[in-house]
């Protein structure tokens, strides 16, 4: 009888933890728990239990931790797009957090893997796709903030032997996204061509975006879960790039035009980002989602869930 496996996903309310548990709540040979500071809301799926806490709560994060066998580290309070105005909160905040959370994780022997940034981290890179060799040189705090976290990492895997792993995610989207969060161009794109509103594009439209579909995500995600071998980061993403524009005219073609608006580009966004995905690709065999085909999914998923677009209907009305 295989071993059942206690996982903690902190930050399992988010848009990448919350996706997480529910895909890994399926296996009868996990045991998933949420840590966020609230509890998960009740859903379809069973399997989960949600743990109410504060994740820069020490003696919160302390019990949590307690038992667990691997720990998801998907907690963030900054994103590319104000971490110029709030970078100090993401140092003296999700950083220091991040480095308390590594040794109490070192001292109850206890796995963990880091969600970090592959969209941010790089800076601009003129070879694309960019592999995980490649020298990071961040262009925003955020990104600069993930890099310090990665090191500190490395750091305790090097020095007790650790087998903490990094994922660097490109751009995800679907269910359960919130592009008011500040991240989500396909997020953003999709709700305002359904809502038939305008749409904002900081500079030009031809910033390339490596998009993968928050499904696959997960099972690549799950498949580090399971793997046992020698490398430490891994590139979570579709190995393909495709511009503002581009996106646009996809969505153009499913009969969901949006009406855009270009304002001048942002410090912060690099102008090309595309991650080679061979690594994962070993550990990972299963199918990648085209561009297309999960966009025409996270559509009908709209479509088919009026509650939400409800709901963001209804914070317009509150603003």
């Amino acid at each position: 009888m295989t071993k059942i496996r206690k996982i903690l996903i902190i930050g399992g309310n988010g848009f990448i933890g919350g996706n997480l548990a529910r895909h890994l709540a399926k296996r009868s040979d996990l045991k998933i728990y949420t840590l966020d500071v609230t509890k998960q809301k009740k859903s379809k799926t069973d399997g989960i239990t949600g743990i109410e806490g504060d994740f820069f709560d020490d003696d919160a994060l302390r019990r949590a931790l307690k038992g667990m066998d691997l720990v998801i580290h998907a907690m963030g309070t900054i994103n590319p797009g104000n971490s110029n105005e709030t970078y100090m909160h993401g140092y003296s905040r999700d950083f220091l957090q991040t480095v308390t959370l590594c040794d109490m994780l070192m001292r109850q022997e206890t796995g963990m893997i880091f969600i970090s940034s592959g969209g941010a981290i790089y800076g601009d890179v003129k070879c694309q796709p960019i592999n995980e060799s490649e020298m990071p040189a961040p262009i925003s705090h955020y990104g600069c903030m993930k890099l310090c976290c990665e090191n500190v990492i490395r750091t305790f895997n090097r020095q007790f032997h650790r087998k903490m792993r990094i994922a660097r995610i490109s751009n995800p989207f679907g269910p359960g996204q919130d592009y008011e969060k500040g991240v989500g161009f396909v997020d953003a794109a999709v709700k305002k061509a359904i809502l038939q509103e305008p749409l904002e594009i900081w500079g030009d439209g031809e910033n390339i975006r490596d998009y993968i579909y928050i499904e696959d995500v997960s099972r690549m995600l799950e498949a580090l879960i399971d793997y046992e071998g020698e490398e430490e980061l891994f590139h979570i993403s579709s190995g393909r790039g495709l511009s503002q524009n581009q996106v646009l005219k996809i969505l153009a073609d499913m009969d969901k035009s949006v009406e855009t608006v270009y304002n001048e580009p942002r410090s912060v966004d690099v102008r090309r980002v595309i991650l080679d995905n061979a690594r994962i690709r070993k550990v990972y065999r299963g199918d990648i989602l085209r561009f297309e085909d999960g966009v025409q999914r996270y559509c009908r998923y709209l479509q088919g869930n009026k509650e939400e677009l409800g709901q963001i209907q209804k914070q317009k009305e509150l603003l």
